[in-house]
Formats: C-alpha cells, sequence, structure tokens
C-alpha cells in the first residue's frame, strides 16, 4: 500500500489528509479528489480566521463547509454527480469562489 500526505491551508490552520492506494496511479488518483485550493482569507470580510465545518441538513444531505468565525461567512464544498468522493469548492460563473454571507435563522 502507497501513501501519499498532502496540505491545505484553510485560514491560519493547515489540514494533513493522508491518500492511500495499491499502485503510484491509484495514490493520484485518490490526492486529485481533493481538488480544492487553499483558502487564505474569507471573500466577505477578509480574515484569515476560517475553520473546516460538516453538517448533515434534514437527516440526508451531508455538507462540508469553510467557514469564517468572524462574520460567519460560508463556502461550501461541491461534490462531482458521478463520484461523490472528489470535492472542490464552489465557485461562481465569473470564477470567483462562492462565498456566503450568514443570514439569521440558518
Amino acid at each position: 500500500m502507497l501513501q501519499l500526505m498532502t496540505s491545505k491551508r484553510i485560514g491560519r490552520r493547515q489540514f494533513h489528509f493522508t491518500v492511500q492506494g495499491g499502485s503510484f496511479h491509484e495514490v493520484v488518483a485518490e490526492y486529485d479528489r481533493l481538488s480544492f485550493p487553499d483558502v487564505a482569507a474569507c471573500g466577505l470580510c477578509g480574515s484569515d480566521n476560517l475553520d473546516l465545518t460538516s453538517r448533515v441538513a434534514q437527516d440526508k444531505f451531508k455538507y462540508t463547509s469553510v467557514k469564517c468565525l468572524d462574520c460567519r461567512g460560508d463556502l461550501t464544498f461541491g461534490k462531482m454527480q458521478r463520484d461523490d468522493q472528489t470535492v472542490f469548492l464552489r465557485r461562481r460563473e465569473s470564477g470567483e469562489l462562492d462565498w456566503q454571507a450568514w443570514k439569521k435563522g440558518e
């Protein structure tokens, strides 16, 4: 079994991931599933006080997000329909990361 360690920076924090596979190709394919870039700061307020969060809505929809701990902004991860193990950060049509402002009651 081969393993590859990679790190992603989310704000001030560094997250370490280990992917593994039976061959070099499989390891690189698993690494590619983490196809999101580092996120240096909140796209709404500019803070680097960010964290990863997860939640389940309606007992069936799983969400993982980058949350700004200052303004409560949210940047949600998307999943590929054909492969729900491949994740990416949602973007607007313009290509910018799709940060959403916190709305009271959510």
